[in-house]
């Protein structure tokens, strides 16, 4: 998965859009005004927000998976892109963190959103 690549996925999730209040090399993809993916624009890793759990055990099946870097790295994961994870489980990386900042929002606004669907 190269960045177009990444950044087309993100932006096709429902209310997602893009920033870069960090400088210009770091792409932020947030909904509801909370951030779920950053990006660095040479498109080798992304961080994305994962259940503590499932981040130890994605962190131990996967050295492609570290703790967030410059993150909380109990909630975040740094993932490699440099085609050692499937398409497949990288999307599922980044559909994981995008539902974990859905369902952290107030419920009136989860419903505008799943209703953009």
């Amino acid at each position: 998965m190269n960045i177009e690549e990444l950044r087309d996925y993100c932006l096709a999730k429902p209310a997602a859009d893009e920033s870069f209040p960090f400088g210009d090399d770091t792409l932020v993809f947030k909904v509801g005004g909370k951030i779920f993916l950053l990006a660095g624009l040479d498109g080798n890793r992304f961080n994305a927000k994962c259940d503590p759990e499932l981040a130890v055990e994605l962190r131990e099946q996967h050295p492609e998976v570290q703790p967030g870097f410059h993150m909380n790295k109990k909630h975040w994961n740094t993932v490699q892109m440099d085609g050692s994870l499937t398409i497949k489980q990288l999307h599922q990386m980044i559909d994981h963190s995008y539902e974990l900042i859905l369902k952290s929002l107030p419920k009136k606004q989860q419903a505008e959103i799943v209703s953009e669907k």
